[in-house]
């Protein structure tokens, strides 16, 4: 019979309360591919550990959220964060099974610049390269989704290529329409709904990314490797998908 390997040791983290009712485990400072798997990897075997009084566990870029509720912990044994705190070290302290490090590959249809991505000139601009140049270096590799957040389906992957170091831009516009495919701090990410945004806007997906009706509702899950695929006018208004207004 063959023994399971141990489970790599947990590199150095920090657990701190976050007002009354959530943890916040933090795994690194700066976003990547390795800390984003290894936050993933804690948000698994959390959630497989189910820890008494746990009501959910909620991956970030270099953290881990984890909501409790303080009724279901002893008042004799101490603050119930100060509980929760030893269970979820004690847990750790044992050592994150890795996960896959490999996930699917999603190639995501874009039509880069005009209507679609405003902000494609100045981008090239600022990098020192031609609009060309950006497509070819935005689309050439495959991004780590790394986590959703903004609105349900709105994928934040990295890393761009360096040569695609931009900032957020300094007056956030009040308006970004669904679908679009934005960098900023060398992150990438698609609007899922229409609504205001601060980033820098390359192109725009006829995709939905979002079906609330589907298992599950994401098109892409953390850990998938996206790669766009730049189109024309023409087809993406032949792949267009409709975004249903829900009440």
């Amino acid at each position: 019979m063959t023994t399971p390997a141990p489970a790599p040791p947990m590199p150095d983290h920090s657990i701190e309360p976050v007002g009354e009712r959530c943890l916040l485990i933090r795994l690194g400072e700066q976003v990547s591919v390795q800390t984003s798997r290894l936050v993933h990897a804690v948000t698994a075997l959390l959630l497989k550990r189910a820890l008494p009084g746990v009501m959910d566990v909620v991956p970030a870029f270099t953290s881990v959220a984890v909501y409790f509720d303080p009724m279901q912990f002893s008042p004799r044994r101490g603050l119930p964060s100060a509980q929760l705190t030893a269970a979820i070290a004690e847990t750790l302290a044992g050592g994150v099974p890795e996960q896959s490090t490999r996930g699917r590959l999603v190639v995501v249809p874009a039509c880069y610049g005009g209507e679609f991505g405003p902000d494609l000139n100045e981008v090239a601009q600022t990098c020192g390269l031609e609009p060309e140049e950006v497509i070819a270096l935005h689309s050439g590799v495959p991004l780590t989704v790394y986590a959703f957040f903004f609105s349900p389906g709105n994928s934040f992957a990295g890393p761009v290529d360096p040569r695609l170091q931009v900032p957020r831009r300094r007056s956030p516009r009040t308006r970004v329409e669904a679908g679009t495919v934005a960098i900023a701090n060398g992150i990438t990410s698609i609007y899922q709904a229409t609504s205001p945004g601060g980033w820098n806007l390359l192109a725009r997906t006829p995709w939905n990314m979002f079906d609330v009706d589907a298992t599950p509702p994401t098109r892409l899950e953390p850990g998938d490797r996206m790669q766009f695929r730049p189109i024309g006018v023409d087809e993406f208004h032949a792949l267009n998908e409709r975004r249903e207004a829900r009440p």
